[in-house]
């Protein structure tokens, strides 16, 4: 053979090498692929199971597509004086708030302070309205000491919500005080007398007035006469503890004596107006009891000390005096403090009924 022959048989050998091998598959599968083109299998990708890839997690929004808010505080159990909330030690107060708008999951974080001493922490679950348009949430505090408390609530932000805080103070006053004495404390007092119908001028002092109306008081609660205040009878004037009860409301416009706790009072169409300290009959010139009317009015000094005299039957009268003692000393008449004497001539008219009574 030639050279040139040769190199065509192994050519030749080599294109039938390469036809065997589709040859054999087509015919395994029945089919009859021509036998000079070539046939190309694609690979399968491995369906063997692997460990999965880890699911990305989904990224918090931006800051600026998160929800406002807001929130508000409210000390509905604080006291005002002067327009600014205060206590006293050891009575409780709640610290309201409400959040706006409400988001499921709400929590806010609580710090109270008592001067520049951390007094509490806590945190706190905000809870709906019926409607689920705010959120609310009470903090109890029962502060022991005086000072200034500071209490800082803060809503953390979250996925929703950016964060946001508020603010209160309040005082907690020292309960000390005396004949002469002034300041919040006092004014207190002052405003609670009044409030449970106690006849006091609001001075900001702790005056013969101020004394008077507490002697008041105590003779209210049954606890004895005096014009200084012990911290607990104290604190039941501060809660508004103790009421004048009202024997004949169907008088209409009348004053009332309340023989047994030597107290007189003003009132109208069923409710008190005002309240003073008497000093009725002694025991051997007891004041008459029964329902009468204002028959005479006398104005100023009557030659035997009476003062600004309201009479109601024959000579008994309600007028003021000098002394006017935390026990019945009178001749029969009810005794006023000069002090008191011209408010109640002012209030009582000729005809006005006056009853007194032992309750």
């Amino acid at each position: 053979m030639t050279r040139g022959f040769v190199r065509l048989l192994a050519c030749g050998a080599a294109v039938c090498a390469i036809g065997a091998i589709p040859a054999a598959a087509s015919a395994a599968s029945g089919s009859s692929p021509s036998s000079t083109t070539p046939t190309t299998t694609a690979t399968k990708p491995s369906t063997k199971p692997g460990k999965p890839a880890t699911k990305p997690s989904k990224p918090a929004p931006p800051a600026s597509s998160r929800a406002k808010g807001s929130m508000r505080l409210y000390l509905f159990d604080a006291l005002f004086v002067s327009h600014e909330p205060v206590t006293v030690p050891g009575r409780v107060i709640h610290v309201t708030g409400i959040v706006r708008p409400y988001v499921p999951g709400q929590w806010v974080s609580v710090r109270v302070f008592l001067g520049n001493k951390l007094f509490k922490r806590d945190r706190l679950r905000v809870k709906p309205s019926k409607k689920r348009t705010y959120g609310a949430f009470a903090e109890k505090l029962k502060i022991t000491g005086a000072g200034t408390v500071h209490v800082e609530i803060a809503h953390r932000k979250n996925a929703e919500q950016v964060g946001f805080m508020a603010r209160r103070n309040f005082s907690v006053l020292s309960q000390s005080a005396g004949f002469g004495s002034r300041g919040p404390y006092v004014e207190l007092i002052q405003q609670r007398l009044a409030a449970l119908h106690f006849y006091i001028h609001q001075t900001g002092v702790y005056d013969q007035g101020t004394g008077l109306a507490v002697d008041a008081y105590h003779r209210l609660l049954r606890r004895g006469t005096s014009q200084s205040l012990d911290t607990a009878t104290a604190n039941d004037l501060i809660n508004g503890v103790g009421a004048f009860r009202v024997a004949y409301p169907s008088h209409g416009k009348h004053v009332e004596g309340d023989l047994t706790r030597q107290l007189l009072a003003l009132i109208d169409k069923g409710k008190v107006l005002a309240i003073y300290p008497i000093s009725s009959g002694k025991p051997s010139t007891p004041t008459i009891l029964g329902h009468f009317s204002v028959y005479q009015k006398t104005p100023g000094y009557l030659p035997d000390g009476m003062y600004f005299s309201n009479f109601f039957i024959r000579g008994y009268a309600i007028h003021g005096y000098d002394p006017a003692p935390d026990y019945p000393a009178s001749h029969g008449c009810m005794r006023l403090p000069i002090s008191d004497a011209i408010s109640v001539y002012d209030w009582l008219n000729i005809g006005d009924r006056v009853d007194v009574y032992y309750e």
